[in-house]
């Protein structure tokens, strides 16, 4: 009896220290990029371990799909804050995403003094899960003596959780985090510029109430600031879809900016800028004296910018891809193109008119000849090749004088969609969102 005893205790410490040893490896193993010591705390590192063990839904930023049970509660959810807050409220508030940024730019390795940073997030009405996934998702990967502090700005909510339930709930959280109360509601600028003139950080750093930041979303920023205090610093863009969740990396060879009609486009990045980065995209790409995007992959900006309020503006997502048409920041007589649906407007907006074109800008989608290509070109008015009948049933866009429906691309040229003969199929099918068919 006695031996069976000692060797219950044998076992339970070898056990013990077991689990010590692994605890240890998960833990250095996280920080052994990390030159800071600050950084090599015990929470850190027991978030590392315990989030290698995240199986739940949209982890590793996958998909969330709502069973069919549940279809119409996911519908009139949606409805509230015009994404799926089913899906969302699903998620961990702490989820674990992927790294995507480029092998260069893991293994760079920053100044230990860099300028610290306080975080200003405005909301107004915002759901409780993306809210607080965006709070989590900073605390977590941003390194602890960089972070001031998260500054909160309510916009004048009206939503109940919004107020002493988050209150209470901020408290709790390791970084301290501030919430401020806008007397009536005053728009984002003026939100921001609350927020800003509260911080104490020697940076300000903006982000949306509904985004996610990813390992080393911050240390790059802060760097280029630490090179020209003067610098306005944005980063890569990528995409959390507003159905399912899903992590959608984005491209480090755009860059955001504006037409002459002030509509906010993507364009490819310009090859004297490729020239004077020599091929290493893990440089900024530099426009002027003001602004910076970085391929070192920073914040992760989600899907929940406010959509176009034109009731004739919208997107146009193909059912069985779950992909949008795009213009791609394209020219005049050039192919429309076809990419992830990022819900933030720019170049994924097109106007359905009265006279069934469908515009990006001053130019319409064309097409001259049986099953393609869909061009754009400047739009005539005069009808013809630009006129597509959408069906509201069917969700169908129908060439009229082909008599072919919009389709998705073929295997050769996934970046293209194209008209084949009318065959119902999924592919054929597009959701247009914030459109009305009426004259």
């Amino acid at each position: 009896m006695r031996r069976f005893v000692y060797c219950k205790v044998v076992l339970t410490t070898s056990l013990v220290w077991v689990l010590v040893d692994v605890f240890l490896l998960l833990y250095f193993s996280e920080c052994n990029k990390c030159d800071d010591r600050k950084d090599r705390s015990l929470l850190p590192a027991l978030r590392a371990v315990m989030s290698r063990s995240h199986e739940g839904p949209g982890e590793m930023g996958k998909a969330v799909n709502i069973p069919k049970d549940d279809q119409e509660k996911m519908k009139e959810l949606f409805k509230i804050n015009q994404f799926n807050l089913l899906a969302s409220d699903m998620i961990a508030l702490n989820r674990s995403l992927p790294d995507v940024r480029l092998d260069g730019c893991k293994t760079k390795v920053y100044n230990d003094d860099l300028p610290n940073t306080s975080i200003v997030i405005v909301f107004h009405n915002e759901a409780w899960s993306t809210l607080l996934r965006t709070v989590h998702s900073v605390i977590n990967r941003s390194p602890r003596h960089l972070l001031v502090e998260v500054v909160l700005v309510d916009d004048a909510s009206e939503r109940e959780f919004l107020m002493k339930k988050l209150d209470n709930y901020v408290r709790t959280l390791e970084v301290p985090v501030r919430i401020l109360r806008m007397e009536q509601r005053s728009g984002l600028i003026r939100a921001r510029l609350r927020g800003a003139a509260a911080t104490t950080g020697q940076v300000i750093t903006f982000l949306d109430a509904h985004c996610e930041c990813t390992m080393g979303w911050l240390e790059p920023l802060l760097a280029r600031i630490k090179e020209d205090r003067t610098a306005v610093v944005c980063p890569i863009i990528d995409v959390i879809s507003d159905e399912t969740f899903e992590y959608m990396a984005g491209s480090d060879m755009t860059y955001g900016g504006f037409n002459w009609k002030l509509n906010f486009r993507w364009y490819p990045v310009p090859q004297r800028e490729m020239d004077r980065r020599k091929g290493d995209r893990t440089l900024p790409v530099r426009f002027g004296n003001v602004a910076a995007m970085f391929s070192e992959r920073p914040p992760h900006i989600a899907f929940l910018e406010e959509r176009a309020r034109s009731s004739t503006r919208t997107t146009i997502r193909n059912v069985e891809s779950n992909q949008c048409l795009d213009n791609m920041g394209r020219k005049e007589n050039e192919k429309v193109g076809f990419f992830n649906c990022h819900g933030m407007g720019g170049n994924q907006v097109f106007s359905y008119t009265a006279d069934k074109e469908i515009r990006t800008d001053d130019l319409c989608l064309d097409v001259s000849r049986l099953n393609g290509p869909v061009v754009m070109l400047k739009c005539h008015h005069m009808k013809g090749n630009q006129v597509f009948e959408y069906d509201t049933e069917r969700l169908t866009l129908l060439h009229v004088n082909s008599n072919q429906c919009l389709d998705m691309p073929l295997e050769e040229d996934k970046m293209v969609p194209t008209l084949r003969d009318c065959s119902g199929g999924r592919s054929q099918q597009w959701l247009l969102r914030n459109m009305t068919l009426n004259a």
